[in-house]
């Protein structure tokens, strides 16, 4: 960033004009990587979530399976894969890989999540329980889900339990914020 930084300070030297329009395509750079991380291109698959592998032209090497807790799945012509953790584009490439060569000459993989795995919301609200995620989801709408607050509901923020690769956090959320496949919300109590 601070090289991209550098050439944008560099280039407005020379002319504004030029300097203006690389500092927009910095930007834009930018604003490409939060989408990606909103749109789920990075989402990591977990147990639960339910996945279809296509190679296009190729209907026996097209599979569709729910991860199970190992996350583990046994992929013609190159065994056993281990899916959790890794992206939908990371599978694909090394399926990719796995089948160039040997098996075609140039296969065209395609990884769709199917369903994703629930959330979990527990405490303050009517009913308490697991629910299927949808892409978009935010607080405010899993509460909706479960049957809204119960009136004894702290309405202003809520702890989320979240696994990050190996490793869990909790993190204190707003009503705003967004939820992702496999989140424990604990609703809690608001003291008078």
């Amino acid at each position: 960033m601070q090289l991209l930084l550098y050439k944008v300070g560099e280039l407005m030297s020379l002319g504004k004009l030029l300097g203006q329009s690389c500092l927009v395509l910095a930007l834009w750079g930018g604003s490409l990587n939060l989408y990606a991380q909103i749109s789920g291109i990075d989402y990591a698959l977990g147990p639960g979530d339910t996945i279809k592998i296509s190679v296009f032209g190729q209907d026996d090497l097209s599979v569709e399976t729910k991860l199970s807790n190992l996350g583990v799945i046994r992929y013609p012509f190159l065994g056993d894969i281990r899916l959790t953790g890794k992206s939908v584009n990371q599978i694909e490439i090394i399926i990719d890989e796995g089948l160039r060569g040997d098996y075609l000459v140039d296969p065209s993989v395609s990884v769709t999540v199917l369903e994703y795995r629930p959330f979990f919301i527990s405490g303050e609200v009517r009913r308490a329980g697991a629910y299927q995620f949808q892409p978009g989801l935010t607080l405010d709408k899993a509460v909706a889900l479960a049957g809204g607050f119960t009136d004894r509901a702290n309405k202003q923020s809520a702890s989320v339990k979240r696994t990050m690769g190996d490793d869990e956090a909790v993190l204190e959320v707003e009503l705003g914020s967004t939820i992702v496949p496999g989140d424990i919300i604990t609703i809690n109590a608001r003291f008078f």
